[in-house]
């Protein structure tokens, strides 16, 4: 296993219980006690969790600060991002009028999407000429590519996402908390969320249960303000109306 997938283990598992022994991450990942702990080192000298005699606790919040590129996204639980995406498509009716986000989470809609007849726009070139292949009408925004995200951005993005008026919109997030909301680390990015978000008559989060607790650096949305679609239940959020568990 790479020290990258162990240290996604090793956070996956602080999200449901808080904390987690030296004993039970060389059980869970099959990996020695020096390695465990070399890990937790590491993560905490990161700020991703607290060190702890004996083990670590997590952090109050994680912040993120550098996006990933979409090759070390894609396969980032991609089993969770799929059910969730699976339940979102689901969501759309023959007569929406759908803006769907850059990113893997959303991405993952795609392919349950193909018997739409919704009309969908998207400022992701790879979502674009997906939908295309599969037949469906989809309008690509102009703009700026950012070549890390493969997602479209800028002030011509901007300004045609104010002309229209979508029904429901699907977007995907880096972070969530009660405080900041939902957030994105590139400021050009957050601008065309945010944007979207505005637009749109019902807005939805894709988000894993790990984005819960994580701050980026700008909010694109306020918590209150849009229904997140995630695979579990978290610490801290059982209790929100406007979450909802992807069965």
């Amino acid at each position: 296993m790479l020290t990258e997938q162990r240290f996604e283990r090793i956070l996956e598992r602080l999200k449901v219980k808080k904390s987690i022994t030296v004993a039970e991450i060389t059980e869970d990942l099959g990996i020695s006690e020096s390695t465990a702990r070399r890990d937790i080192t590491a993560l905490d000298k990161a700020g991703k969790l607290t060190k702890v005699f004996g083990g670590a606790v997590a952090a109050e919040h994680t912040y993120e600060m550098k996006e990933p590129t979409v090759a070390q996204k894609v396969n980032v639980r991609k089993e969770e991002k799929i059910k969730i995406a699976q339940y979102a498509a689901d969501m759309i009716g023959d007569n929406d009028f759908v803006y769907l986000d850059a990113g893997t989470s959303v991405g993952y809609m795609v392919e349950f999407l193909a018997k739409k007849r919704a009309a969908f726009v998207t400022n992701a070139v790879a979502h674009a000429q997906r939908l295309a292949a599969q037949g469906n009408r989809v309008l690509l925004i102009g703009g700026e590519l950012k070549s890390s995200t493969e997602a479209v951005v800028g002030a011509q993005a901007i300004e045609l996402l104010r002309k229209y008026h979508f029904t429901k919109g699907f977007f995907g997030t880096n972070g969530i908390t009660k405080e900041e909301g939902f957030t994105t680390p590139d400021v050009g990015e957050a601008q065309v969320k945010q944007t979207a978000v505005q637009q749109c008559q019902k807005s939805y989060i894709l988000a894993d249960s790990t984005k819960f607790g994580n701050i980026s650096a700008v909010t694109f949305a306020p918590f209150s303000g849009s229904v997140i679609l995630t695979e579990e239940t978290v610490d801290g959020y059982k209790e929100n109306e406007r979450l909802i568990v992807c069965r």
